[in-house]
């Protein structure tokens, strides 16, 4: 009889733990590096050549301390002025350096805060939101991977622009724009954007929606902002709020003041550590806010791709309007000091060359212009919002119905091309009526609203320009931003280094007509919005002919 033997049984080995809350880390941050290696080198670009170009400017715009002593004066007596530039420090002595610390940094952090806060928010809740953190936490991948690399990578971002912005102010060889200044003056913009970087990382917490967690963590800035301004003119301890007043009150070129810095990085840790916590308290795609429950049946409108599109988008266009109402009326209530630049040739012939024939025209003309180019922001986000879903994957849903794919993107461009003009509206009817609380401003409503709306061609391109690229390029979306970037660069920086003027007719702005300062032209106007419905147009055949990126 022959024995019969078993093979032994293959012991079971256990599950492979996580190895802890930071596993995957390494790998996670590679891959946000991979991501944005355009983005945030474009933002961190953009930055520090605005702001280094702004103070190359500086000594020919005022050549002499007299220059400089006028510029204070109005400053320091009045209350609109220090609400839009700082607290005024070194007013007694406005150097070059003072001038950069108080009139300058407050408004340039804030794109530093920007670029933090959608990394955070694009690394973090829209990966949850659109499904591939999901993908990612199956793996082995430590609780708290994602966002550390999340957070990671945005200081590393801040980091790498302060070092930028330091070494470019301290290269242009200003008098006292010295390298110990320049440190700190970069360092303040780190600071801040380190700062927002943590505040986004809580709100990513709060809700489910990526879009919801970058308003809230904009409309912070922007109270910020408001906090900075009212603290500098009526309540001092207000300023003290404000990351962005932090960052004025290390007075860079004045008096060198490092505390602020250490301040608002214990700030950002002690908010980094509570984004932390609230994350180990929700599941995976939920926030910590209850969503409230829809109703049983969706309204009638919501059935039609018109009635979808703007039920995505309007909180979006409801928070920009009151957003660009808010900034056109904080540029009004400056009008009334405008005129006290009237002495300060060197301003005069600057701000004049725009055409106008007063100081405050010519005033309006820049303002309007530049505002704008902000409201364009607006307009490339709700036109690339069709990419999104696209590849996000809910656009099959909606392609899959009798909806043709002209008709779903055509919605969209609905409410950015109306959306847009309502915004502009809206801008200008802000600095109208603030400017009817000035002495001067009594005649300013009728003219700012019918100038803003002007812009309307001007922008419809740049929405013209993100479809085309969707439509035929769409991992080339990105150009529609530089184009908006390349506008307001040569918008506000333009004629202070005298580019020639073919490098300004490349922004489509630059060929609307300066109102109040300059007489309206209709023919720009209309070539404009051909040129817009053509990119349209085009983007759109382009978009019908591609295949539509499947989840």
């Amino acid at each position: 009889m022959t024995a019969t033997t078993t093979r032994p049984a293959t012991p079971v080995r256990p599950a492979r733990s996580d190895g802890g809350p930071l596993t995957g880390f390494g790998t996670l941050l590679r891959l946000i590096g991979r991501r944005d290696r355009v983005r945030v080198p474009l933002w961190i670009l953009a930055i520090t050549a605005t702001q280094v170009a702004g103070a190359a400017a500086y000594p020919g715009l005022y050549p002499d301390a007299a220059a400089r002593l006028v510029q204070a004066e109005v400053i320091g007596s009045s209350p609109a002025m220090k609400a839009m530039t700082g607290p005024g420090h070194g007013l007694d002595d406005y150097t070059f350096g003072a001038m950069m610390t108080n009139e300058y940094l407050g408004l340039m952090v804030i794109f530093a805060a920007l670029m933090s806060v959608f990394m955070v928010v694009r690394h973090t809740r829209a990966e949850e939101e659109e499904g591939r953190a999901e993908l990612v936490r199956a793996n082995v991948t430590g609780s708290a991977a994602a966002l550390s690399a999340a957070l990671t990578a945005a200081v590393l971002a801040n980091v790498v622009l302060g070092l930028l912005v330091a070494a470019g102010m301290a290269s242009l060889g200003i008098e006292t724009i010295d390298w110990p200044g320049s440190l700190l003056y970069g360092a303040a913009f780190a600071a801040v954007g380190i700062v927002f970087a943590a505040i986004a990382a809580v709100t990513t917490q709060v809700t489910q929606f990526a879009r919801a967690a970058s308003g809230m963590a904009g409309a912070l800035i922007g109270a910020a902002y408001l906090l900075r301004a009212i603290g500098d003119v009526m309540v001092n301890g207000l300023s003290w709020l404000s990351p962005i007043g932090w960052s004025q009150a290390t007075a860079a070129y004045v008096d060198d003041n490092w505390w602020p810095i250490i301040l608002s990085l214990l700030v950002a840790g002690a908010l980094a550590a509570l984004a932390f916590r609230l994350a180990g308290r929700r599941d995976v795609g939920a926030g910590l806010r209850a969503e409230r429950r829809g109703v049983a049946q969706a309204s009638r409108g919501l059935g039609t791709p018109l009635g979808l599109a703007w039920r995505l988008q309007r909180s979006t266009v409801m928070w920009w309007s009151i957003g660009m109402f808010v900034f056109g009326a904080s540029y009004g209530s400056a009008i009334d000091v405008i005129e006290d630049y009237a002495d300060n040739d060197v301003v005069a012939d600057l701000v004049e060359s725009m055409g106008g024939t007063t100081l405050t025209d010519s005033y309006l003309a820049m303002i309007m212009g530049i505002l704008a180019i902000v409201v364009s922001i607006f307009a490339v986000t709700a036109a690339l919002r069709p990419r999104r879903e696209e590849t996000s994957g809910r656009v099959e849903s909606v392609l899959a119905t009798e909806v043709s794919r002209t008709e779903w993107y055509a919605s969209h461009l609905v409410v950015a091309l109306l959306g847009s003009v309502f915004i502009l509206f809206v801008t200008g009817l802000g600095l109208g009526l603030a400017a009817l609380g000035t002495a001067t401003g009594g005649s300013i409503l009728g003219q700012v609203i019918p100038a803003m709306l002007a812009y309307t061609p001007a922008v419809w391109v740049v929405v013209g320009v993100a479809v085309l690229a969707v439509g035929w390029a769409p991992r080339a979306a990105l150009a529609a931003w530089l184009l908006v970037v390349y506008a307001f660069f040569m918008r506000y920086m333009g004629a202070l280094l005298d580019l020639p003027q073919w490098m300004m007719s490349l922004s489509p702005f630059s060929h609307i007509a300066s109102l109040p300062a300059e007489d309206f032209r209709a023919t720009p106007v209309i070539l404009l919005t051909v040129i817009a419905l053509a990119f349209i147009g085009l983007g759109l055949v382009g978009f019908n002919r591609r295949d539509v990126e499947a989840t």
